[in-house]
């Protein structure tokens, strides 16, 4: 049996979504809102990193989601979701490498100093600095605690921005030679990539990104210019 624990707009989660789809396996949702879900005893001891997606196979948990991917290829065989070719499968790792350790953060950074910024701003400081401090995973909570405060002027938003840009400039190189990433069949680091959550998402999970004020992109565009 399997159960999956996510978020309908969670950019960790998505990617496993597609790789059971690809797998025609069917897991039973365990939709978290991450409004402190994340951070409750039981959830903690399935993923004591308190952060989604965590996939529970015969109430085995898996976590950490490039290698949920794997653990989900080996476990069922068809269709394949790694390339034979060793070089192509170096580059999926890769792929999920560049994604699990730089991108997601990244774009945990770029939300929280634009979409979500304006809700903690909100409330008492030491309110949303309770909350972002339960994180067990301590770094994450350094540089929310930054984005929050000073928006686009963190010192940690001009390398997240950066990594999106390596993450498409990596896609566009890869794209010239087939119509995958890895090879000439989709694959692991096509699961990684691909956003599949906008059919998900509610207006309730909309409406942080819209109608912000003020625009962010001209600062981001100012921020890419200088890099």
């Amino acid at each position: 049996m399997l159960e999956l624990y996510h978020s309908i707009n969670s950019v960790c989660a998505q990617k496993v979504r597609i790789a059971l789809v690809e797998k025609r396996q069917e897991a039973k949702d365990h939709i978290m809102t991450l409004r402190g879900d994340q951070y409750e005893p039981a959830y903690l001891r399935l993923n004591p990193n308190g952060v989604v997606p965590t996939l529970v196979h015969d109430g085995v948990p898996i976590t950490e989601s490039a290698p949920i991917l794997y653990y989900i290829d080996e476990a069922f065989s068809e269709p394949p979701l790694m390339p034979k070719e060793p070089r192509a499968r170096h580059r999926v790792r890769m792929y999920n490498k560049l994604i699990d350790e730089y991108v997601h953060k990244s774009c945990t950074i770029l939300t929280f100093a634009t979409a979500f910024r304006p809700t903690f701003l909100k409330m008492p400081p030491a309110v949303w600095q309770a909350e972002i401090d339960k994180t067990p995973l301590k770094r994450r909570a350094v540089y929310k605690r930054s984005v929050i405060e000073r928006g686009l002027d963190s010192e940690f938003v001009a390398d997240a921005l950066a990594q999106h840009e390596k993450l498409l400039f990596w896609m566009a190189d890869s794209l010239k030679s087939g119509p995958y990433l890895a090879g000439n069949a989709f694959s692991n680091a096509d699961c990684a990539v691909i956003a599949a959550i906008f059919d998900r998402m509610s207006e309730a999970d909309w409406a942080p990104f819209k109608n912000l004020a003020p625009d962010p992109w001209p600062k981001v565009q100012a921020l890419l210019k200088a890099a």
